[in-house]
């Protein structure tokens, strides 16, 4: 069995980050280790929340690791909360990164504004991050924040074909971009691979709603879908069908929780998917 890290925070009420990323994960078939950068009651939605900052317990739990010679067949990065936890990632990447993926999901911005408390400098750490990735998942604001470019909301093709050319001066093999849309009604995601020289687009139809924790969920799904051997673009297909229907579902929910989506109900489905 493949054993993938992925590291960021817990929110323990709210169906996002670990709490998205270890059923998922599990659910495809690899084992899923976590390392908490945060231990919040509740997602930052919600009127008020808890935070702890775990960042002075990462390394000491690389460390017992390191002791028990574990390895990971993969590393998959959210939510990091301060440039000094991308810092620790980096070296966690050197350490125990050296022979798997490296999937970076550079969560800081969203709808062209960065998330509380982050400014510039975070942005530009969190390029040096995706600089040592395999893959990279940004949305269109926190890929602007990352290239110097322009943050539209309205935009065509080449805009974002050019948006992912600057992302892959940054560095990773394959960019992509999530929550793209490429014509009227329809959304999902567009990337590019260095390697070969190639773009790929993926579009679903476009749901008249918005929930938290939908890009964790694509996310997860992605790095679970590679572990069982597929390739990027069938990975990113299934991903982006998952988390519509999901969305689908959780809106025929008329009990539905407004902070996340009903993705335990779709799990099976999941399973399923080709």
């Amino acid at each position: 069995m493949k054993r993938i890290l992925t590291i960021q925070d817990i929110s323990c009420l709210g169906k996002c980050s670990i709490t998205i990323a270890l059923p998922v994960i599990s659910a495809l078939g690899t084992e899923c280790v976590i390392l908490p950068t945060a231990l919040l009651s509740n997602h930052t939605l919600f009127k008020s929340f808890t935070c702890k900052d775990l960042t002075d317990q990462i390394e000491p739990i690389c460390e017992k690791w390191k002791d028990e010679d574990v390895k990971f067949d993969g590393i998959y990065t959210g939510y990091l909360g301060s440039i000094e936890q991308i810092e620790i990632v980096k070296n966690i990447f050197k350490t125990f990164g050296k022979d798997g993926l490296i999937f970076v999901d550079p969560a800081m911005a969203d709808q062209g504004k960065l998330y509380p408390a982050f400014d510039m400098e975070y942005a530009r750490k969190n390029a040096d991050l995706c600089a040592e990735a395999d893959i990279i998942v940004p949305n269109i604001t926190e890929a602007s924040f990352m290239t110097g470019m322009e943050y539209k909301e309205e935009y065509d093709e080449s805009y974002v074909k050019e948006m992912l050319e600057r992302l892959e001066k940054l560095g990773a093999k394959i960019t992509v971009l999530t929550g793209v849309s490429l014509s009227e009604g329809k959304t999902g995601i567009m990337g590019y691979d260095s390697e070969h020289d190639e773009f790929y687009a993926y579009q679903n139809d476009k749901v008249g709603a918005m929930f938290h924790g939908t890009g964790d969920l694509f996310s997860s799904t992605v790095i679970g879908e590679i572990m069982k051997g597929k390739n990027w673009k069938d990975a990113m297909r299934i991903a982006a069908d998952y988390t519509a229907h999901t969305i689908e579902v959780t809106m025929q929910n008329p009990k539905k929780a407004w902070y996340g989506v009903d993705f335990e109900a779709t799990l099976p489905y999941l399973i399923g998917l080709e």
